[in-house]
């Protein structure tokens, strides 16, 4: 398949969805906010501070809640929005309309920073931003090092923080595995319906291979002191256990877990404080 005419990665189905929703539908319900509206809302109501951290040639828009005051940062990374409009368009901005990791940030009372990734929420036009960065190079070394990059900028005006734990939806739990060992202070990474084989994640969807980006099953395994959980729903049509098995079946200290009746999207709200959050 050649390279321009791409799948929309994991969210084809919602951005067609999208696409096919009438416009009058937006009047009838009174307007329909862009993206990144709809984020700084979720974070306003949720009493979140809105930051831009500098990366790798990149600028990061993030959300941050002191919480409860714990001495662990808990580090939401999201998923991949709508990187493509079509098959062989990719979107102008990238932005997610579901910001579920915004959303989930919410019911978490630890220290929580929402990491956003390079050219998502009002930076995609910013340079060196280009489709190619949240397309094809969505994972690749320079985005991973510029995320790193915006989070050592944190810490560094945010003292106190003696760990931190990485939880990443879809795409952004793929780039949290990545970041995990560049920290020391890594205790914990959680992963929710995160293909973190993309060899075989590509294959299944006979999607374009993502020429530039790393796939975390090729990486050496994390250290035994980060404690690893990874979820996938039953039901998700997207991203299944054959994505990330592998990958777990590789770390020392590492659990899958399947969640029944659970998709892509639904309903992680129900397990988040109890079964994920609980677990310390």
């Amino acid at each position: 398949m050649p390279i321009g005419r791409q799948t929309p990665p994991i969210f084809v189905g919602l951005a067609a969805a999208i696409l096919a929703l009438p416009v009058v539908a937006c009047a009838l319900l009174g307007g329909c906010a862009n993206p990144i509206t709809k984020a700084d809302q979720i974070a306003f109501e949720s009493g979140y501070e809105r930051l831009r951290l500098n990366g790798v040639g990149f600028e990061h828009v993030a959300y941050y809640k002191p919480g409860d005051g714990g001495r662990s940062l808990h580090v939401y990374i999201e998923h991949d929005g709508t990187p493509w409009i079509t098959p062989t368009q990719p979107a102008r901005d990238p932005t997610p309309t579901n910001p579920l990791m915004l959303k989930l940030m919410s019911l978490d009372p630890a220290p929580a920073l929402y990491l956003g990734r390079p050219c998502y929420f009002a930076t995609s036009g910013t340079p060196p931003c280009a489709a190619i960065w949240w397309t094809h190079r969505r994972f690749a070394p320079k985005v991973i090092q510029s995320m790193e990059a915006a989070l050592h900028e944190f810490l560094a005006k945010h003292r106190g923080f003696e760990s931190i734990e990485l939880f990443g939806f879809s795409g952004g739990g793929v780039i949290a595995a990545l970041m995990a060992p560049a920290f020391a202070s890594t205790t914990r990474l959680v992963t929710v319906a995160a293909p973190l084989d993309l060899d075989e994640w590509t294959r299944v969807h006979q999607y374009t291979p993502l020429e530039g980006s790393l796939s975390p099953l090729r990486q050496p395994p994390l250290p035994p002191s980060i404690r690893q959980l990874h979820l996938v729903g039953s039901d998700d049509t997207a991203v299944d256990g054959k994505m990330i098995k592998p990958f777990v079946t590789k770390q020392p200290a590492a659990e899958f877990r399947e969640i029944p009746g659970f998709d892509h999207y639904c309903c992680w709200d129900r397990v988040w404080t109890g079964s994920i959050l609980a677990q310390r």
